[in-house]
């Protein structure tokens, strides 16, 4: 039985899952999902990647550059 609300599935359709599988291009360190910006973030690299209809947009030239705090 699957429930349309179920907490791995954005409003977007990112499927929080696939998260595990993906790394960063850059560094290949992992990547945390900021689900109010829809992007995965790098903190290793400082960048944030977007996600666009639930497809995470993994180039680098596609990527935002964000301060190291």
């Amino acid at each position: 039985m699957t429930d349309a609300s179920t907490p791995d599935t954005t409003e977007r359709g990112f499927d929080r899952h696939m998260l595990e599988a993906l790394v960063c291009p850059v560094t290949h360190a992992t990547l945390r999902y900021d689900a109010q910006a829809q992007e995965l973030i790098s903190d290793a690299a400082g960048l944030a990647f977007p996600i666009h209809d639930g497809i995470p947009i993994m180039l680098i030239d596609s990527a935002r550059q964000i301060k190291a705090d």
